[in-house]
């Protein structure tokens, strides 16, 4: 190979390199997109404004999902934009949003149980719980339990993993327990590029610690 063929080459090389970091920060950067309109919407809208807004996010990330099949971080914050929208919307008609979100969550296990530190293990062991069960859905406090377990198992300080897991326990009845996840939850380290995320986060569970606190007394 003679010297302009090496450089040839080499620039090529650089070219790949390049493309392969502007993809990257792309999907990044589409990533945080989701994440901090999510919480925007969640935290600092009115409550009358969020279904609307839940479901012009929900269709933005299917774009993503669908620009990125093989990656399961759009999938499962498609799955939380999509349950937090039930959430929103309420009643029976969000049945079919929260069977949605489980979908979604399922698909992104398979792809990789860790992404995201195990965040589709949190998401859907929180729909596990707080859905009705049968005959009208999927509910199940059995395996809402051992999706928790195992997000905690994979992020044993995060600020969500705590936080459902101490809501589901609290919802069993076991106060005590509960406040040591609780507490946990609130000692986790700041995320960056989080902060209304945390903000609105540590908020809830600053309450439903007051709420197990009265349990206990």
């Amino acid at each position: 190979m003679n010297l302009k063929q090496v450089l040839l080459c080499s620039t090529f090389m650089l070219w790949l390199g390049s493309q392969a970091m502007a993809a990257t920060t792309g999907f990044d950067e589409q990533l945080l997109s989701l994440q901090t309109e999510w919480a925007h919407i969640h935290y600092e809208m009115p409550p009358a404004d969020r279904e609307k807004a839940f479901e012009a996010l929900a269709v933005t990330a299917e774009r993503m999902v669908q620009a990125y099949p093989q990656r399961p971080e759009p999938l499962i914050w498609k799955g939380i934009i999509v349950s937090t929208w039930a959430g929103a919307r309420g009643g029976l008609g969000a049945l079919g949003l929260v069977k949605e979100a489980k979908a979604l969550f399922e698909h992104a296990l398979n792809i990789d149980p860790a992404a995201l530190s195990g965040s589709a293990y949190t998401s859907l062991g929180s729909l596990y719980y707080q859905v009705p069960g049968w005959p009208i859905a999927f509910g199940d406090d059995k395996k809402a339990r051992a999706l928790l377990e195992q997000a905690i198992q994979i992020n044993p300080d995060g600020i969500d993993s705590n936080y459902f897991y101490a809501d589901y326990l609290m919802e069993e009845g076991d106060y005590r327990q509960a406040k040591v996840y609780f507490e946990k939850a609130m000692q986790a380290a700041p995320r960056a590029h989080r902060l209304v995320a945390d903000e609105g986060r540590r908020h809830e569970i600053m309450v439903k610690l007051q709420q197990v606190e009265k349990k206990l007394k």
